[in-house]
């Protein structure tokens, strides 16, 4: 590279900052390269290939998955505000999940899917109607969330996510709550990585489809019943808890129907493994949190909505760097900036 193109910042790619900016930024919001060729030329005419942006856009998400792996967090540290429970509790929220990502081989032949891994330490607004924190509603304050996607293995998001709580001041916070899918090895991984955690809770809305699965397994033929049995054991589930709604499905009296018996035992076994992560009485006591809907719209926002378009297939390392950069950009105001300006944290 000439001394003048250093001087002025020019990338690999002979982009100033600026234009390298606005071409990962078209790459990594539209639904594929060629529309974020396309968006790059309107927004600001710049002409560029279809290869070319997602050169760029890769090479972005690669070098923010390599200063994450060395430790660094973009920007000076910023403790929130940590909102209060029903009893003036400070609360911090952590949430992870997996969603697939399909893929392809070296030739473009087809290969076996990866697991991305979605992470989010989050401070969700307090819903004052309701004395506890609920997902806020238009025109209110809105959450605050640091994310974190990649195609890790499980381990390898511990120390990142923990950086990040770190650097919002997760400390400050009186209590740590953990919302999960109840999947394998996630409660060990929180309990080892987030040890001041209160709670590990069920997502309700899990439970609730076990629920639906069975009512529709004794009403085969009666939607109408089958959705008002769903309605009634799910407000036995998030009124008395997991142990109370185990009792229940254990004390029915059950009809012989086709398929009904497999799927009963397959709604005990889950209630059984999970009713120590169901105490949802007393987590709405606390005002906390009983659903995990902001890691699943998290696996939907950083992940689906880029990664899992129709007919959409990655080479590993395309997926795991679009997923850096998609994480970062929906990250809390201030992420994306520090980034481009280089102001790291150790």
């Amino acid at each position: 590279m000439a001394p003048w193109d250093q001087h002025v910042g020019l990338s690999d790619a002979r982009l100033t900052p600026a234009a390298e900016r606005l071409t990962t930024l078209a790459g990594a919001v539209g639904d594929s390269f060629e529309k974020g060729m396309e968006l790059l030329a309107e927004m600001a005419g710049i002409t560029l290939s279809e290869s070319s942006v997602q050169r760029v856009t890769e090479a972005t998400g690669q070098r923010i998955a390599t200063t994450l792996g060395q430790g660094h967090i973009f920007g000076p540290a910023h403790p929130w505000r940590w909102y209060c429970d029903a009893l003036g509790r400070r609360v911090a929220y952590i949430g992870l999940d997996a969603t697939g990502v399909r893929q392809q081989g070296p030739h473009g032949e087809k290969a076996d899917g990866r697991m991305a891994q979605v992470g989010v330490i989050f401070n969700p607004p307090p819903d004052q109607k309701r004395g506890g924190v609920r997902p806020p509603k238009p025109g209110t304050t809105p959450m605050q969330a640091r994310y974190l996607s990649g195609l890790y293995p499980l381990a390898d998001m511990g120390p990142l996510l923990r950086r990040q709580g770190g650097q919002v001041g997760m400390d400050e916070a009186d209590i740590w709550v953990a919302l999960t899918d109840g999947g394998a090895g996630l409660e060990a991984f929180i309990k080892s990585n987030f040890p001041r955690v209160e709670a590990v809770i069920l997502d309700f809305w899990h439970a609730a489809q076990y629920l639906a699965k069975l009512a529709g397994a004794l009403h085969p033929k009666d939607e109408a019943k089958a959705a008002e049995q769903t309605a009634a054991w799910c407000r036995i589930l998030k009124e008395e808890g997991g142990h109370a709604m185990l009792g229940v499905l254990q004390a029915e009296v059950w009809p012989r129907l086709p398929g009904l018996s497999a799927v009963r035992a397959e709604v005990l076994t889950y209630f059984e493994n999970q009713k120590e992560r169901m105490d949802y009485p007393s987590y709405e006591a606390n005002g906390w949190y009983i659903g995990s809907g902001v890691v699943e719209s998290a696996c939907k926002t950083v992940v689906g909505q880029r990664l899992k378009n129709a007919g959409m297939r990655w080479r590993e390392a395309g997926s795991h760097a679009l997923c850096h950069v998609r994480a970062l950009y929906r990250s809390e105001r201030g992420q994306w900036q520090a980034f481009w300006q280089r102001n790291l944290t150790p």
